[in-house]
């Protein structure tokens, strides 16, 4: 795997419930049928929010790792569009305005579990040099966990900018919090004027 200057790494699995509950809850609130994520569109959300801005067009793009962690036997994201781990996703790159977004989908292969897999990935992430922003969507379960490796890891001095995006606050660690849902909202086509009554 490329390490770059910019890396998300993410539950795949978990993302994908999610995104599949707010469809539910969604379709149900406002009446109307709910396209599947876009990808592309959930990526560059979650760039946003961790701190990225548009390049300078005078420059080259910037490079961003995107790591999907998933289960054995998990072909796809069933609530994504692309979303087919091997034939869509894996190795395919897309630039928008924030540069080039690269994708590596990995999974425990029996050795470890999900979890484990993307706890790992993290703390090398932490450990490479050429990484100084990571954006990392654990499962509701692992957020523990990453919660502790920042703590063990970092103890603060870091230089590098964290952003972990839960659907709940947790307890404060080395590291910003961001709410997942808004990124999944704006990937689903959601406006936040449709879930307000009218007056």
């Amino acid at each position: 795997m490329e390490w770059t200057e910019n890396i998300i790494i993410a539950d795949a699995d978990y993302v994908d419930s999610v995104a599949f509950n707010l469809t539910v809850n969604f379709e149900r609130m406002i009446g109307r049928r709910i396209p599947p994520a876009d990808m592309a569109r959930w990526v560059e959300c979650i760039a946003l929010d961790g701190g990225m801005r548009p390049f300078d067009e005078t420059q080259a793009p910037p490079t961003t790792q995107v790591v999907l962690v998933h289960g054995m036997g998990k072909k796809r994201m069933e609530n994504f569009v692309p979303g087919n781990y091997s034939d869509e996703l894996h190795g395919k790159a897309f630039t928008g305005n924030l540069g080039e977004f690269m994708f590596t989908c990995v999974n425990p292969e029996g050795f470890t579990t999900t979890d484990a897999l993307l706890q790992d990935t993290l703390q090398l992430a932490l450990q490479a040099e050429d990484v100084k922003r990571i954006m990392v969507v654990p499962s509701e379960q692992g957020t523990d966990s990453v919660r502790r490796i920042f703590r063990q890891t970092t103890d603060g001095d870091t230089p590098k900018r964290v952003t972990v995006f839960t659907m709940q606050p947790t307890a404060g660690g080395h590291f910003s919090q961001e709410m997942l849902g808004y990124s999944l909202m704006a990937a689903l086509g959601v406006k936040g004027s449709e879930l307000k009554p009218d007056l």
